[in-house]
C-alpha cells in the first residue's frame, strides 16, 4: 500500500523554508500542514494556539484573520508577512497584529 500525502504549492513552499531552518524534512512537511490547518482556522473565526517566541519562551495566542474583528487595524497596504516566512494573526487580547516564523509553530487546538 502507498501513502501520499497531497500538499499545494504555498504548503511545498513553507515545507522546503521550515525543513532548510531545523535541518529535517519530516519537521518541513509536519509544521507547513499544520500552517494550514491554522490558516483555516484564524480565516473561520478565533484559532487558539501555541508558538515559540523569539526569546525562547512560549505564547498561547488566541487570534484571527477575520476581516469584520481586526478591520479597525488593518490598512491593506505594505509587503504580506507570507514573504518573510512568518504567519500573521490579529491578536484577539492584545488588539494588534503578531507574527511567528513558521517553524516556531507547536500546537494548534
Amino acid at each position: 500500500m502507498i501513502n501520499a500525502i497531497v500538499i499545494n504549492n504555498t504548503t511545498a513552499t513553507r515545507a522546503t523554508v521550515i525543513a532548510s531552518r531545523t535541518q529535517s524534512n519530516e519537521m518541513g512537511v509536519m509544521k507547513a500542514m499544520l500552517i494550514d490547518t491554522l490558516k483555516v482556522k484564524l480565516a473561520n473565526g478565533i484559532a487558539h494556539f501555541i508558538f515559540k517566541k523569539k526569546d525562547g519562551s512560549y505564547r498561547e495566542a488566541w487570534g484571527t484573520t477575520q476581516n469584520n474583528i481586526a478591520k479597525a487595524k488593518t490598512n491593506g497596504r505594505g509587503v504580506s508577512r507570507e514573504a518573510y516566512k512568518t504567519t500573521a494573526y490579529f491578536d484577539v487580547e492584545v488588539g494588534e497584529w503578531r507574527s511567528f516564523r513558521w517553524e516556531n509553530l507547536v500546537q494548534v487546538f
